[in-house]
């Protein structure tokens, strides 16, 4: 099944590509100066992992247990 038609799926999705254009907006910032187009999308990504990352830990947290325990 895909993770589109499955809800935890598609959250565990979407806070890993969160993460992961953070981590790489800040190890290579030249990659995601564009702010339009195909990498405008992941600029966003990166912009949201950087100004909630309490909230996006905490949800990459709570998603972590989910998927190990239940």
């Amino acid at each position: 099944m895909s993770a589109l038609f499955n809800f935890n799926s598609f959250l565990t999705v979407v806070l890993l590509v969160i993460c992961t254009c953070t981590f790489l907006k800040m190890q290579f910032p030249t990659f995601l100066e564009q702010k339009t187009g195909f990498r405008g999308f992941f600029w966003k990504a990166a912009r949201i992992g950087e100004r909630l990352s309490p909230w996006v830990a905490a949800g990459c947290f709570t998603m972590g247990v989910s998927i190990i325990f239940f």
